[in-house]
């Protein structure tokens, strides 16, 4: 389970405000990427906060309306479709977290980013491989940035019923594959994501 013990290191060395930063959508096929970024106060338990993939879309909706509330500071930021075909996915992927990063009320003065890429942020920074099981404030990021783009891939299923993409959130399933083929590509299509398409 997650706990504060990477942000406690941190603390001792000065840094008063480190915030955890995660992504969510970058495996998609369709629709923008998000990241977060949170800061919690220092030692909150927040019941059942885990990394948003071991939890249920009920439970991370629950948690979301608490970290948003608890939070000493958050924000949840994006790149769009055309910012991931232009730059690439993981390019696109850094842009959101900076953008979530830069959009802190509070200022952070240090990051930990899930995953084991950690560069060209504007203050200190470290990636922590599984951090969003390990860092209670990636943990919260993780949940912030999954809900906010599990509730834009609805958003998207209703302009673009014929892809059903509410159910799989607009990842490669076999559903979405076969709907690609009979439909074509829309214009949340990441281009670079479906070349599939030309091959055949």
């Amino acid at each position: 389970m997650p706990d504060y013990s990477i942000e406690k290191e941190l603390h001792e060395q000065g840094y008063a405000y480190v915030c955890g930063v995660d992504e969510a959508g970058r495996g998609p096929l369709c629709g923008p990427v998000f990241a977060a970024a949170c800061i919690l106060p220092d030692g909150l338990v927040i019941e059942g906060l885990n990394d948003s993939k071991k939890l249920t879309e009920k439970k991370r909706e629950k948690l979301f309306d608490i970290i948003k509330r608890e939070a000493v500071a958050y924000c949840i930021a994006s790149a769009s479709v055309q910012e991931i075909d232009e730059l690439n996915i993981l390019e696109a992927d850094l842009l959101a977290m900076r953008r979530a990063i830069d959009g802190l009320a509070v200022k952070a003065d240090f990051a930990l980013i899930d995953g084991n890429i950690a560069r060209d942020f504007q203050i200190p920074a470290k990636a922590i491989v599984k951090g969003d099981s390990l860092s209670m404030n990636i943990a919260a990021a993780s949940v912030l940035a999954k809900v906010a783009r599990d509730r834009i891939c609805a958003d998207l299923d209703r302009e673009y019923p014929e892809y059903n993409i509410a159910k799989h959130k607009g990842y490669g399933t076999k559903e979405h594959m076969d709907a690609l083929r009979k439909y074509g590509p829309s214009p949340i299509h990441r281009k670079k994501f479906i070349r599939f398409l030309d091959e055949e």
